[in-house]
């Protein structure tokens, strides 16, 4: 038995589905044609949308890792926040880090606006006892010198590490 035969502008594209070509007998658009229905169905090229982070997925991997070891190893809760800070740094950091509601007292913020290049450590009651402001100042040296290198992630890293070491392990009550 012969396949029913179809009519001259129709073409099998996939099981199912006609296309109907325009009435030049071509497509008026490559990778375009009209379907039966009267809809026209276009095949174009996606483009990927643009990287919205300034981290690569290896990047944040490795941030996301200092965090947890950082939180885990001293009992404290690491946070970053990267993006701006207004004209007053400190007292938006301040704002920041208050947000965290019942967390904030053992809560360490690290704030960073690329754009404004300004970084603040804000830490609360419970944090400050176990990281003095000295120590603060210089993971904020450490991290300003990776950052003016164009280190990013790694100047965070460097950061919370250092910040880390000097917080210890938590206290046993």
């Amino acid at each position: 038995m012969s396949p029913p035969r179809r009519p001259d502008e129709e073409e099998p594209v996939a099981a199912g589905e006609l296309v109907r070509e325009t009435g030049t007998g071509q497509p008026s658009v490559p990778g375009e044609g009209v379907l039966p229905s009267g809809r026209i169905s276009v095949a174009r090229k996606v483009e990927q949308a643009p990287q919205t982070s300034p981290f690569t997925p290896v990047q944040l991997a490795r941030l996301d890792e200092a965090l947890t070891l950082s939180s885990r190893s001293t009992g404290l809760d690491f946070t970053v926040y990267l993006g701006e800070l207004g004209e007053n740094t400190r007292a938006r950091s301040e704002q920041l880090h208050a947000s965290l509601g019942d967390a904030a007292s053992s809560a360490v913020l690290i704030a960073v606006s690329p754009g404004q290049r300004a970084v603040e450590i804000v830490t609360g009651d419970q944090a400050h006892r176990r990281l003095a402001d000295r120590v603060c100042k210089l993971a904020v040296m450490a991290m300003v010198a990776s950052f003016t290198e164009g280190d990013l992630p790694g100047g965070l890293v460097s950061g919370l590490r250092m910040l880390t070491d000097q917080a210890g392990a938590p206290p046993i009550d």
